[in-house]
């Protein structure tokens, strides 16, 4: 297996890096105690071609790829995990999906709008009471003469309270069950029928908008269907093997950011009269991370090789990296406390940042279970 990274990649690993550290990283532990979203920050990421990795130029992206685009999601989490988001919002959530399953009309409205931050976007799927059931959802979309009818409760939704548009799945049909789910695409400002509230009350991730939707009779065109009635399950299916690999290169960044403010602090840390480097256990604490960063990484990479080569629907190896990701970076989180030992419950570093929002890749996209669930399905049915 051939382990360069193009000159191209490179480039952009250099670009994503540069903008953590400047862009980011200056006012981060500000925007993380305000919760602040800052919209020059995501806007600039979109004219650094962050959401066009893998869109065609066609509709303003720069075909760069999936593993490009994971490489770039690392950079970022390393510095902030809440700031890799916009890459699932914009990019493999809304524009990728309309890509694959759009009309001409509809790629050609939303697409270079979610590539150059125009527009911001989201994707809707759990529910109060549905989450990993996504089948258990209980949002409606009624058909009338003009268009549809929504309503129902969306919970957890990133971007819920600042999206212009969302990806949106709702039943057409109960009757049919999984298959009676449609996807539509919804402008989410200026329909009275809709409204948002911020959820405030989240563990870390803060600097990442986060909320719930409620459809009240929200009227929307018929245009808005995204492929067939009833295409809405395998929709969110196809959607979310492709958010998952943002997820799991989420995951790699934290445990890399993990595993380097560890280092620096125990070469720089001193008891008993040396550096706690120095001694064996914190060297196991360190190693282990480093093991498990490594690993999580060549899984990631090797999904999103597979994804520029071709192989879209590569689930296995998505939900494999998906999942030891998040583990990793869970764990990587933890061990980074206790190599900074009372420091690291501190806001003071970063490492209780990390801790909090680490803890969400074992929820978000589905969940770790979930992810054991479809790697045993898949390997048995082999």
């Amino acid at each position: 297996m051939k382990f360069d990274f193009t000159e191209e990649q490179k480039s952009m690993m250099e670009v994503g890096r540069d903008f953590a550290e400047k862009d980011i990283l200056p006012t981060q532990e500000e925007d993380e105690k305000a919760h602040h979203f800052r919209k020059e920050t995501f806007k600039k990421m979109a004219e650094l071609g962050f959401f066009g990795c893998v869109i065609p130029e066609k509709y303003g992206g720069n075909e760069t790829g999936h593993l490009c685009a994971a490489l770039l999601t690392e950079e970022i989490a390393r510095v902030s995990a809440s700031w890799t988001l916009p890459f699932n919002m914009q990019m493999w959530g809304p524009a990728f999906t309309i890509l694959n399953y759009g009309n001409e009309e509809q790629k050609e409205k939303y697409i270079p709008a979610l590539v150059n931050g125009d527009v911001i976007g989201a994707f809707a799927i759990t529910e109060p009471n549905s989450g990993s059931d996504v089948a258990g959802m209980g949002t409606t979309a009624t058909e009338t003469d003009d268009g549809y009818i929504l309503n129902g409760q969306k919970m957890w939704i990133s971007n819920a309270q600042t999206a212009d548009m969302s990806l949106v799945y709702a039943y057409t049909d109960k009757a049919k069950k999984h298959k009676g789910i449609s996807c539509f695409l919804v402008d989410m400002k200026n329909n009275p029928g809709i409204k948002t509230a911020a959820i405030e009350t989240k563990l870390g991730l803060f600097c990442a908008p986060t909320g719930e939707i409620a459809f009240e009779d929200a009227k929307i065109p018929k245009s808005a269907l995204l492929g067939q009635k009833g295409d809405g399950f395998k929709i969110c299916m196809w959607q979310l093997n492709n958010t998952r690999l943002g997820c799991a290169a989420r995951g790699v960044g934290i445990a890399r950011g993990c595993h380097e403010h560890a280092i620096k602090y125990a070469l720089e840390r001193t008891q008993f009269g040396q550096p706690i480097a120095e001694f064996e256990m914190i060297q196991d604490q360190l190693a282990l991370m480093y093991v498990e960063y490594e690993a999580a990484r060549l899984l990631v990479l090797k999904a999103a090789y597979e994804k520029d080569q071709g192989n879209i629907g590569n689930t296995l190896s998505v939900s494999t990296a998906k999942y030891f990701a998040g583990e990793a970076a869970v764990n990587a989180s933890g061990l980074a406390m206790k190599v900074f030992g009372s420091y690291g419950y501190s806001s003071e570093y970063p490492v209780e940042r990390f801790f909090r929002d680490a803890k969400s890749l074992q929820t978000v996209e589905g969940t770790s279970n979930i992810q054991k669930v479809i790697i045993a399905r898949a390997i048995l049915s082999k």
